[in-house]
């Protein structure tokens, strides 16, 4: 069987495009965007409000930025790790809110199901007959 690299390269370049134009795709990378923006506004929360606010309880010159272990003449910044660790739950917390709970809600909302019909004349007249069949044996 003669391989065809120019047929597998047009076959692989048609897959590529109807992956690419799904609105899957697309509404993945609006989602991706969206997210990245809001990563920059909590790690703004993070180093702007939440650190200092927590470098005013831990003393030192320069806040949290300046927390560091110094061992010989290596310096490990702790304080910028703390920091990070702040931005990550700010955002797990944040993610499980939105998600979890609120997104969660709203699909209970929408798959509560509605009631059951009411039993027809043929399904009422079934179960009478059933009732009165189990009288019959008691």
């Amino acid at each position: 069987m003669p391989i065809d690299p120019a047929g597998r390269a047009l076959s692989m370049l048609e897959e590529f495009k109807n992956f690419a134009l799904k609105g899957n795709v697309i509404d993945l990378a609006v989602g991706v965007i969206i997210g990245a923006a809001f990563g920059k506004i909590v790690d703004s929360l993070v180093k702007q409000i939440l650190m200092p606010l927590i470098s005013l309880l831990v003393p030192g010159n320069e806040g949290y930025l300046g927390w560091k272990i110094v061992i010989g003449a290596k310096e490990i910044p702790y304080g910028l790790f703390i920091g990070e660790v702040v931005n990550f739950i700010v955002i797990a917390l944040a993610l499980y809110i939105f998600i979890v709970k609120l997104l969660g809600f709203v699909m209970k909302e929408k798959a509560a199901p509605a009631a059951p019909p009411a039993p027809s004349k043929e399904e009422t007249l079934l179960a009478e007959i059933r009732d009165l069949l189990k009288k019959q044996r008691a």
